[in-house]
């Protein structure tokens, strides 16, 4: 049963991809890449083109998220999209929900048919924490996603509460709560993004990078980070407890 689904789910994996990049590059013209007005033009028409299907469009997004998030994969670059697309509340909404709806199908696909597989590889592991999360799993959860779980790549995120056999509902909204800072900071990247290329003629990456809307958040985001790496060691450090 677990062969059967690794090789739908690659197979799904690939599929989705490939539909993805066809129709992306279908919308692509080659000839204008170092276009700058090319650029602009493109976001006069999406811009134009979601405010007339905006809830169509954020269902669209939201079904992607959930089957690229449930097939492990995942990148900044949807947070960047969705920010761009939407805006930085709306699309920090869109993704944080979408994303979390993701990780939770993929942690039940991991739970009822890997629990076993992923309990030998990780239990052993990480055994010290479960004894933390049995105190005050959704706590636990929250923080853990909140400070980047852990620094481990976001597939091992998703699956690693197995061994915890953490309440579907908690793993729902501690995921969706943790997540919201660094969303928001994205999709505001996102967003920024949008706004330059609207308002700017030219394209300057330095421009880019002394837009207010652009380095405040990445300054937020590089704060954020140590401010996580110290939370982490302070709750999860249970070795010298």
């Amino acid at each position: 049963m677990s062969k059967k689904l690794k090789i739908f789910l690659g197979i799904s994996y690939l599929l989705i991809v490939s539909i993805f990049l066809y129709f992306i590059f279908l919308q692509v013209e080659i000839s204008r890449l170092n276009d700058f007005s090319y650029y602009k033009e493109t976001q006069v028409n999406l811009e134009r083109y979601i405010g007339d299907n905006l809830y169509i469009n954020l269902l669209i997004l939201f079904l992607f998220c959930v089957v690229w998030i449930s097939l492990l994969v995942f990148g900044i670059s949807i947070l960047l999209v969705s920010g761009i697309l939407f805006g930085k509340w709306i699309g920090t909404l869109i993704s944080v929900v979408s994303v979390s709806a993701g990780a939770l199908l993929l942690y039940s696909i991991s739970n009822f048919f890997f629990r076993d597989l992923i309990n030998k590889l990780l239990e052993k592991k990480f055994s010290k924490y479960i004894v933390l999360f049995n105190k005050n799993e959704f706590f636990y959860f929250f923080i853990f996603r909140l400070t980047g779980g852990l620094s481990l790549p976001f597939v091992f995120q998703n699956t690693l509460p197995v061994i915890f056999n953490i309440k579907k509902i908690n793993y729902f909204f501690a995921t969706l709560l943790g997540f919201i800072p660094v969303f928001f900071i994205w999709n505001t990247i996102g967003s920024g993004i949008n706004q330059f290329i609207k308002l700017s003629n030219n394209f300057s990456f330095i421009d880019l990078l002394l837009s207010s809307e652009i380095y405040i958040p990445i300054i937020s985001f590089v704060v954020f980070i140590f401010m996580s790496l110290a939370i982490q060691k302070y709750i999860f450090n249970v070795s010298n407890k």
